[in-house]
């Protein structure tokens, strides 16, 4: 299976990810946190650019052959933001597995798109009230009622053994292409690594490999949401206590790495967080990493070398970055973005049948098209 899983990871996935050096924002801290010296270098990891635009890809489809292997035809998921659900209901699809995805009403009114892609990969996506825990908790009692035929695809480094370790395992890949690529670039490691934490799959997949190396840093910042002390926030070891929850919100290694000290934690609000990132738009997770530079860069030496794993694309976030009134350099963006997302969807459809191309047009519309894009529509005739 280990070599099925490299050569899908490589040629259906897109793996290895770029490591990239992010040269304009490494120009604009330079100018904005020193007078003399060249500040450090930024790189980022780029998982936003894999299939599926996430990390979630590189566990989901490992999980998937897992299930097949075991003999299993049906495959169930929970998902939140939405990116595990994408990653599952693609991984179900290249394998010809049947793929259920359960995600509470709260999550489906932020994600629609996610939503949309779920079902055009095949996914029925059940929904139920409540969020991301309702929906796990309804995932593992169906797989429960249904072991013979079905597997649970945990997307989380939570929940019962063995799931955060096989997560955290087909993670890992992040860090070990991460050290590779960074001998190759300048013949080093990297001094920080920075990631988002909120369950930590993507943080423990970049850090996982860097753990024992005691010269590297390995910084985890997560949501403060309104502010820490609105209560409306995420930073769970932040500020959160010690103590038994019904569906804990950070995983068991994560935690530990906290505290042994090994990993430094810290918070970005959203304020924070929307930002204008110089020609790429990430995921809202990732976008508190990168908010984080803001404090990390000015305290560093010239040449550090500085790697973010921007852990997904942003194109689920749009609609929420319009309604939170996001800047207006980004809703410049965003809202071309959005339309030529929603033409390459009428396009493909357009290319089935004429029946699927007016529901392309429907949906373009109660989206984000504007007047003059629908009249442009109507031109081409779809």
């Amino acid at each position: 299976m280990a070599a099925e899983l490299t050569t899908t990871l490589r040629d259906h996935v897109g793996r290895e990810t770029p490591l990239y050096f992010a040269e304009r924002l490494t120009e604009h801290y330079r100018n904005k946190s020193r007078t003399t010296g060249d500040g450090p270098e930024i790189y980022l990891k780029r998982e936003d650019l894999g299939h599926s635009g996430s990390h979630k890809m590189n566990n989901a489809l490992a999980q998937a052959m897992i299930a097949r292997r075991l003999g299993c035809s049906r495959v169930v998921a929970a998902t939140g933001a939405g990116q595990h659900g994408v990653a599952t209901a693609a991984a179900c699809a290249k394998l010809s597995l049947e793929c259920t995805v359960f995600m509470g009403t709260t999550d489906i009114e932020k994600q629609s798109s996610n939503v949309l892609s779920m079902k055009l990969l095949g996914a029925q996506v059940s929904s139920l009230e409540g969020t991301f825990q309702d929906a796990s908790s309804e995932a593992i009692r169906n797989w429960v009622e249904n072991l013979q035929t079905t597997y649970y695809l945990s997307g989380t480094v939570v929940g019962p053994h063995l799931s955060p370790v096989m997560v955290r395992e087909f993670q890992s890949v992040i860090g070990k292409e991460t050290r590779k690529q960074a001998k190759r670039l300048w013949g080093g490691k990297p001094d920080v690594l920075v990631a988002f934490v909120g369950s930590g799959s993507n943080a423990l997949g970049l850090f996982h490999e860097f753990v024992g190396d005691e010269d590297v840093r390995l910084v985890g910042v997560e949501a403060a949401g309104l502010g820490l002390d609105s209560g409306k926030h995420s930073a769970t070891l932040a500020v959160g206590d010690v103590g038994v929850l019904e569906y804990p919100g950070v995983g068991p290694e994560i935690s530990f790495l906290k505290e042994t000290g090994r990993v430094e934690f810290y918070t970005a609000t959203d304020k924070e967080a929307i930002q204008d990132w110089r020609g790429i738009i990430p995921a809202l997770e990732a976008s508190h990493a990168l908010a984080f530079l803001d404090k990390l860069v000015p305290i560093l030496h010239d040449g550090a070398k500085v790697i973010v794993n921007c852990s997904g694309r942003g194109d689920k976030d749009i609609d929420t970055l319009i309604k939170r009134g996001n800047p207006s350099s980004l809703s410049r963006v965003t809202k071309i973005n959005h339309f030529s997302l929603n033409i390459s969807l009428i396009n493909y459809f357009h290319v089935r049948s004429k029946s699927l191309a007016t529901m392309s047009l429907m949906i373009i519309t109660v989206l984000s098209g504007t007047e003059s894009q629908r009249l442009w529509l109507e031109k081409k005739h779809y």
